[in-house]
């Protein structure tokens, strides 16, 4: 093996490193979604402020995060580089080994909608579009009039819904266990319910209409 490809394992393994760990991956995907304080970083990961800036301050190091001064405040954002695809992919990987994926691979219990199929149904009124992502994530952008219930509170606020409309669960990407999640627990309470098959990365990419914040 030449020297130069030595080195470049050796710098992936460095970047590897810094990824193994949880509670940085955490960090990455928050600041994938605009620019934070290390306090909102706390609040929104559930991390103390130490663990938190020690874990910004190693990816900062890596190039994975940039610091800019707001003030009396620093703001993290993303560095250069393809970072939101590499943690798509170890997304990928990681949702690729749960069950739900296996079954939804089978082509098992989840019908999913088109983006074409949607935006049609969207347009006709005639579907409630349900985005099950953590709120900090819709406020940052969103299908239009979507309604936002996390995952975890589904269960509790199941009221809110609409009992004779069709149901349009999302998320952030195909691969994304969470609307699958909330179309099985819609299910199990008679509503109908389905999926988007793609998400609310991919439909931004494909220039569809978002709402996103001022």
């Amino acid at each position: 093996m030449k020297n130069a490809e030595i080195e470049l394992l050796t710098g992936s393994a460095g970047f590897a490193h810094i990824l193994g760990s949880a509670p940085r991956l955490r960090l990455l995907e928050q600041i994938a979604y605009g620019e934070y304080a290390v306090e909102q970083l706390v609040e929104l990961t559930g991390l103390s402020v130490a663990n938190t800036s020690q874990h910004l301050q190693q990816l900062r190091r890596a190039g994975f995060v940039q610091a800019r001064r707001d003030g009396k405040r620093v703001l993290y954002r993303l560095g250069s580089g393809p970072i939101v695809q590499l943690l798509g992919a170890l997304d990928v990987y990681a949702q690729h080994q749960r069950s739900e994926l296996q079954a939804l691979s089978r082509g098992d219990h989840v019908e999913a909608l088109t983006r074409e199929e949607l935006l049609e149904r969207m347009q006709e009124a005639s579907i409630t579009v349900l985005d099950v992502r953590p709120a900090q994530e819709f406020a940052v952008g969103h299908l239009p009039g979507a309604i936002n219930i996390p995952f975890e509170h589904l269960q509790r606020r199941l009221a809110e819904l609409p009992p004779h409309q069709d149901i349009a669960a999302y998320c952030r990407g195909p691969y994304c266990v969470l609307s699958v999640q909330a179309v099985a627990a819609l299910r199990q309470h008679g509503l109908h319910a389905r999926r988007l098959g793609s998400g609310y990365d991919e439909w931004q990419a494909a220039g569809l209409p978002v709402v996103k914040a001022a």
